[in-house]
C-alpha cells in the first residue's frame, strides 16, 4: 500500500486498480483508456483513506466497535453506525493528504470547477454483487473547503447502517473493504439516465435506455418514472418505447447541492430522447460491453449534442430461469383475479402477502417476514426490511431504480412505477404481486392446483437430462452453495478457497505470526463444510490456495509481500505453499479434519503445478502431517503447458484426477495476457496449440483410468464443451448460471456420437 499515491488521475487508472480506486474509479479509468467520452476526474485512493485512519489514530477504535455487531438488531446497528461515522468526521484530514487533494482540484480548473464527489468502495460494482447506493454521493460541489468536507463524508458513509448491513449479508468483512473517492467534473446535464446493454432480467441482447430531464439522480433514486426505450442493435432501430409522465427533475442549486424542480405540463409528457440519441447511446454501450466482455449497467448524460458516460458496472442481476431464485415463486401461473394496479415488472416471481406501507425509513420496523413492502420509492436505508418481504411495490421508478436493482439481486418479486400504490393500497390488505407482468391483484391468488392423476394416455413430465459425461459446477463462496446445488450439478469441479481467505482481510502469515492458526483453520473448515453439506455423496474438488502477491499486499499482514512485475507469473499456487510450509500446513489441517469427519467426497486439487516433483513433495508433506494419502483423492490443475506435456509422469506420480484451468493454460501457451487490451483480441481458447495440449492430456488420462475435467471459463462455453466431449473428457465444470445449457450441450453431443456410431454400424 505504501507505493500507491493519495491521488490518481483517470488517465493513470485501469480496471486492475480496484483495490486502490474501487469499482467506480477503475471503471471510469478503463473507459477513459478506450476512448469513451468520460468527464475529467481524479480519484482519492483507498490508500489515502487507510492512511487517514492510521495517521489520525482512529483505526483500532473504529474496527473494535464493528466487531461482533448483530446487524439484524436495528437499534444496535443504527447506534454503532452513528458512533463510527461521527468518529471519522471528528478528526482532521492529515496535511499531506489534504494538500494533494486540493492541488489536484486546482489542476482541474483555474477558477474552480463544479464537481461531483462520489464514493467508490473497493468491493463495489463487481460481477458478484452490486453495492449500488451503499455509500454517499455529493453533487454540485464548488471550492476547496466543500470538496474536503465531501471527501470526508464519503469516507464516513462507508460505515452507514445500510452499508454495514449489506456487507455483512454479502459476506464482506468490514476490515477488508476500503473506500476511494471520485472527484469528477459535474456535467450540467439537460437529460440523463441509465442504460442496460442487455435486458437486466432475461439477458436478451437488447439495449434498454431509461431517461429523464436534468441530473441522473432522479432516475437512479427512483424519484421519477423515466421514459423507457428498447433498441435492437441488429436492426439499428428503436423497437419499443414508453413515454412516461415525468413530474420533476433534479438540477444543481447554487454553489452546493441540488434541488427538485416541477416540470411544465409540456415537459412532463415530452419524449426525452430522439431515436438518433438512443442509437448513439446504444453504440457507446456496445463498445463498453465488448471491451469488458460482459453486459453493462451504464449511467449517461447529454448536454446539447454532447453525450457523456458517467459510470459503467457489470449487470449482476441477469437470471437464468432454469435456476431457482431464493424467495421467488417460480413460473407458476396464477388464476385470474381482480387487478388493483399495474406498473413495470422489475423482478420476476409471484408472491402474496400483507401490505405494509412505508412512508419513512422509521416505518420499516413494522415490516415482518412475508409482508409486501409498498412505498413511493425505496432507498438503501430500507434494505434490511427489503430482505424480509415477499414482494415490493413502488409508486415511482423504472428498471434501473434502487428497488428494481435490489429486488432482482434478492430474488424478490417487484413492481415499480405503479404511480399510486401508496394511495390505492391499505395497510394490512392482502394482495398478490406478479413481478414479471407488473400486475398487483386483490387478495391471495392461489397457484393452479396440481391436476389429479390422468389416464395412461396423458403426457408424462419431462425426464431430467442424464449425461454420461459428468456436469459439475464451479463455486467461489459458501453462500452460493445452495444455489449451485439447485442446478442439479453432479458435484463441484472447482471450489476456490482463496475467496474464503481473502474475505478474512488477513494473510495466512498474519494468523501464524499472531498465534491465531486455529481461527484460520476454523474459518476454512466451516466454509468448505458448507459446500460439502450442499453436495452429499457428490465429489467436491477443493483447490488449495492460489492468491497472487498483489491480492495479499492490501491485507493485514501483507506489508512485506514482494512487489512482482507480473504476479500471475510469480509466487502463487503450489510453488508458494511448498516454500511456506506453515501456510500449507494450516490448509491441510482443515482438510484433514474434514476427512476425519467423514467427508470422503472431498478431493484436493493443487494449482499451478509445473513438474510432478511438486505433486510428490506436496503429497509427502501431507503424509507427514497425518493424512493417509492412499485413501484420499488428490489431483492437479493442468494450467501450464508443462503439466499437460508431462501428464503421464503426473499419473505415474499418483494423481487421481486432472482438471484443465483454461484461463491460465491459454495465456501461458500463447503468451497472451487477456487483461491487456493491446493483445486481448489474440486470446484464443480454440487455438490449435491449446486444443492439442488438451487433447493429448485427455487421451493419456483415459488410457490410465484417471478422471479428466475442465473448470476454466471454457467449461461454460457450449461449443468448447461439445468439442471436449467429442474428444473423450470425463467431466466438465461450469459456472452456476451455465450448468443447464452446458448439460444440454453435453447431452446433444453424446446423442450425436451415438447416432453417428449407429449409422456407421448399420
Amino acid at each position: 500500500m505504501k507505493e500507491m499515491p493519495n491521488v490518481l488521475w483517470l488517465e493513470e487508472i485501469k480496471k486492475e486498480d480496484i483495490p486502490s480506486v474501487g469499482g467506480k474509479g477503475a471503471s471510469l479509468g478503463e473507459m477513459t483508456s478506450i476512448g469513451l467520452p468520460v468527464p475529467k476526474a481524479f480519484v482519492v485512493t483507498a490508500q489515502a483513506f487507510r492512511r487517514f485512519l492510521v495517521e489520525t489514530g482512529i483505526e483500532d477504535t473504529l474496527f473494535r466497535r464493528l466487531e461482533r455487531l448483530d446487524v439484524d438488531d436495528n437499534g444496535a446497528l443504527e447506534s454503532v453506525s452513528r458512533e463510527v461515522q461521527d468518529l471519522v468526521l471528528s478528526v482532521g484530514i492529515p496535511d499531506q493528504i489534504h494538500e494533494e487533494i486540493t492541488d489536484a482540484y486546482t489542476r482541474m480548473g483555474a477558477n474552480g470547477t463544479v464537481v461531483a464527489v462520489r464514493s467508490s468502495a473497493t468491493a463495489e460494482d463487481l460481477p458478484e454483487a452490486s453495492f449500488a447506493g451503499q455509500q454517499e454521493t455529493f453533487l454540485n460541489i464548488l471550492g476547496e473547503k466543500d470538496l474536503i468536507d465531501a471527501v470526508q463524508r464519503c469516507w464516513a458513509s462507508l460505515y452507514g447502517a445500510r452499508a454495514i448491513y449489506y456487507r455483512a449479508k454479502q459476506g464482506f468483512d468490514d476490515r477488508s473493504v476500503n473506500i476511494a473517492v471520485v472527484v469528477q467534473e459535474l456535467i450540467q446535464s439537460e437529460k440523463s439516465g441509465v442504460m442496460f446493454t442487455s435486458h437486466p432480467v432475461t439477458g436478451e441482447p437488447l439495449t434498454i435506455v431509461e431517461g429523464s430531464w436534468g441530473l441522473g439522480e432522479a432516475v437512479v433514486s427512483g424519484s421519477v418514472s423515466p421514459d423507457n426505450y428498447v433498441f435492437d442493435l441488429r436492426s439499428g432501430r428503436v423497437v419499443d418505447r414508453l413515454i412516461a409522465e415525468k413530474e420533476i427533475m433534479i438540477v444543481p442549486e447554487g454553489r452546493h447541492g441540488t434541488k427538485i424542480v416541477e416540470l411544465s405540463s409540456e415537459q412532463r409528457v415530452a419524449p426525452v430522447l430522439s431515436e438518433a440519441e438512443v442509437a448513439r447511446l446504444a453504440t457507446l454501450g456496445k463498445i463498453a460491453e465488448d471491451h469488458y466482455g460482459i453486459p453493462q449497467d451504464i449511467e449517461w448524460a447529454i448536454v446539447g449534442d454532447e453525450v457523456f458516460i458517467l459510470q459503467s458496472r457489470p449487470i449482476t442481476t441477469i437470471k437464468r430461469p432454469e435456476i431457482p431464485r431464493p424467495g421467488a415463486a417460480g413460473k407458476q401461473k396464477t388464476a385470474q383475479g381482480v387487478v388493483l394496479l399495474e406498473g413495470q415488472g422489475a423482478s420476476p416471481g409471484v408472491a402474496s402477502g400483507r401490505v405494509v406501507i412505508v412512508r419513512d425509513v422509521k416505518d420499516t420496523s413494522a415490516v415482518k417476514d412475508g409482508d409486501i413492502l409498498v412505498t413511493k420509492m425505496t432507498n438503501p436505508d430500507m434494505v434490511p426490511a427489503m430482505r424480509r418481504v415477499s414482494a415490493i411495490v413502488t409508486d415511482e421508478g423504472g428498471m434501473t431504480c434502487h428497488a428494481a436493482i435490489v429486488s432482482r439481486e434478492l430474488g424478490t418479486p417487484a413492481v415499480v412505477g405503479s404511480k399510486k400504490a401508496t394511495k390505492v393500497l391499505k395497510d394490512g390488505q392482502m394482495i398478490t404481486v406478479d413481478g414479471e407482468k407488473g400486475i398487483i391483484y386483490d387478495g391471495t391468488i392461489e397457484t393452479a392446483a396440481v391436476a389429479a392423476p390422468a389416464p395412461v394416455a396423458a403426457v408424462a413430465a419431462a425426464a431430467p437430462v442424464i449425461t454420461g459425461t459428468l456436469v459439475k459446477v464451479n463455486v467461489s463462496l459458501p453462500e452460493a452453495a445452495q444455489r449451485a446445488a439447485a442446478t442439479g450439478a453432479d458435484g463441484v469441479g472447482l471450489l476456490r478457497i482463496e475467496h474464503l481467505i481473502l474475505g478474512l482481510a488477513k494473510t495466512p502469515g498474519w494468523y501464524i505470526e499472531h498465534g491465531a492458526e486455529e481461527e484460520f483453520i476454523g474459518e476454512l473448515y466451516g466454509g468448505i463444510k458448507t459446500v460439502l453439506d450442499a453436495f452429499p455423496g457428490k465429489p467436491v474438488w477443493v483447490r488449495t490456495l492460489d492468491a497472487p502477491t498483489d491480492e495479499f499486499r492490501n491485507m493485514e499482514g501483507g506489508e512485506n509481500e514482494p512487489a512482482e512485475h507480473n504476479p500471475m507469473l510469480g509466487w502463487r499456487g503450489i510453488r508458494r505453499d511448498l516454500r511456506s510450509p506453515d501456510q500449507f500446513r494450516m490448509q491441510i489441517e482443515a482438510f484433514r479434519r474434514l476427512w476425519a469427519a467423514g467427508y470422503d467426497n472431498l478431493g484436493l486439487m493443487f494449482p499451478l503445478v509445473n513438474h510432478p516433483n511438486e505433486f510428490v513433495q506436496a503429497r509427502a508433506m501431507m503424509e507427514e502431517w497425518g493424512v493417509d494419502v492412499e485413501k484420499v483423492t488428490l489431483g492437479v490443475m493442468v494450467e501450464i503447458p508443462s503439466s499437460a506435456i508431462l501428464i503421464e509422469d503426473f499419473i505415474k506420480a499418483g494423481i487421481r484426477f486432472a482438471s484443465f484451468g483454461t484461463n491460465d493454460l491459454i495465456q501461458y501457451t500463447l503468451a497472451i495476457d487477456r487483461n491487456n487490451e493491446n493483445v486481448a483480441d489474440m486470446y484464443e481458447p480454440e487455438h490449435p496449440a491449446v486444443l492439442r495440449l488438451i487433447d493429448y492430456a485427455i487421451k493419456a488420462c483415459r488410457e490410465h483410468g484417471v478422471e479428466c475435467s475442465i473448470c476454466g471459463q471454457a467449461g461454460s462455453d457450449p461449443r468448447m464443451v461439445a468439442w471436449l466431449v467429442e474428444h473423450g473428457i470425463t467431466s466438465v465444470s461450469a459456472n452456476i448460471d451455465a450448468v443447464p445449457r452446458i448439460r444440454e450441450a453435453v447431452a446433444r453431443k453424446e446423442r450425436q456420437i451415438l447416432l453417428d456410431a449407429a449409422r456407421r454400424n448399420a
